[in-house]
């Protein structure tokens, strides 16, 4: 349930037009919901902004269902994260409407347009291809959140004329996701460019040297450019709700 939903309910109890005991009814899995394998928080769009968020790795195919079902009686717009295409084939015969992206590994569940909630655009950047996955993530989450989401990939450091052409782009951009692994020198480069917020996204791309992100995790968290906030290795859920969060209108 979020604000909207809350207010109009008070209202229409306040106008006769629903009864206490049916709002009372509707309220009755605030602030959460106990499942004995799971506590559902319905109560996360009230506190900030968008439903729960469902992380299906390590989970149960008829786990993910449950609470799913849980949350999309209360929330049109839903979110799973890291579920594999063999789960996902298996819940989209039991959510038609939902849509998988198996690039990112994301499942999306949509009831109706989401709401504009951006004052601006959010810009991803990947450094290369291999950085796709994450950099779709992050867009993704964003797009659902209700923001604007432009994409830029294979635009790193050994080819930096393909990030300088689109310079002009930069100045549309309220904050910038910018995904790369190897030594990770790519949100250093673009944080010198402009003057928005980066949220530099390390990911786990790269030969036995990267350490699995960890080179290029390092590297961001050094960076000597300013302006820059570093998320977890391969996080572009994170990346993606921050800059929600930052491109949000007040």
């Amino acid at each position: 349930m979020d604000l909207k939903v809350l207010e109009k309910l008070l209202q229409d109890v306040r106008d006769g037009q629903v009864s206490t005991s049916e709002a009372m009814e509707r309220l009755r899995y605030l602030p959460f919901e106990n499942l004995g394998f799971a506590r559902v928080d319905h109560h996360r769009s009230l506190r900030q902004g968008f439903p729960e968020v469902v992380f299906a790795a390590g989970k149960s195919v008829e786990q993910i269902m449950v609470i799913l079902n849980s949350l999309q009686e209360r929330s049109p717009n839903l979110l799973v994260t890291r579920l594999d295409p063999d789960k996902a084939a298996i819940l989209q015969g039991y959510f038609p409407e939902a849509e998988y992206h198996p690039d990112s590994r994301v499942l999306t569940l949509s009831r109706g347009p989401q709401p504009e909630r951006g004052r601006g655009l959010i810009m991803v950047i990947s450094a290369g291809t291999s950085d796709i996955a994450v950099a779709e993530e992050a867009a993704l989450t964003a797009r659902l959140m209700g923001h604007r989401v432009k994409t830029l990939y294979d635009c790193g450091v050994a080819g930096l004329h393909r990030l300088l052409a689109h310079q002009d782009l930069f100045r549309q951009a309220t904050v910038f996701i910018v995904v790369a692994g190897m030594e990770g020198a790519l949100p250093s480069v673009v944080a010198g460019l402009v003057d928005r917020p980066v949220i530099a996204v390390p990911t786990s791309v790269g030969y036995g040297a990267s350490f699995g992100g960890l080179a290029a995790l390092l590297a961001m968290l050094n960076s000597c450019a300013n302006g820059i906030a570093v998320v977890n290795i391969d996080n572009g859920f994170g990346a993606g709700y921050l800059a929600a969060l930052i491109n949000r209108q007040d």
